[in-house]
């Protein structure tokens, strides 16, 4: 991407990280896409397990933050078991150029799209050229 896009890394914000060495707790990454489009930027997050009413998404200090607990929804006791669900997080640093007020975000089949626009003094302006 170019030099000057919204996704470029801002390495003067630093992205807090969960300690493993204190931490009992494992958490899986979700897969991201981010998207940047001429209103702004669409990110889509793969959290299955995770219901609605559990998932965070929050903005502060420029970090955008997702993190949910996996539900087991499996009626009955397990028998057997080759893999454990475990609870997501992940964290962004995201640029002060976008409007997290107006930020929306949808949960469906698994999946969150969150949609976060451009401000208006980010979005680029057409400057009418008058003749003599």
């Amino acid at each position: 991407m170019a030099a000057n896009s919204l996704t470029e890394r801002n390495d003067e914000r630093s992205v807090q990280t969960r300690e493993e060495t204190r931490s009992n707790e494992k958490y899986i990454r979700p897969a991201v896409n981010i998207i940047e489009t001429e209103e702004g930027l669409v990110l889509t997050a793969d959290i299955p397990g995770a219901s609605k009413d559990a998932l965070d998404v929050n903005v502060g200090k420029g970090i955008l933050t997702i993190s949910a607990p996996a539900q087991h929804t499996m009626p009955g006791t397990s028998a057997y078991r080759e893999f454990e669900l475990a609870n997501y997080y992940r964290q962004f640093t995201i640029p002060e150029s976008l409007d997290h007020e107006k930020a929306h975000a949808d949960y469906v089949n698994g999946i969150l799209t969150l949609r976060i626009p451009k401000a208006e003094i980010a979005k680029p302006k057409r400057i009418a050229v008058q003749v003599g």
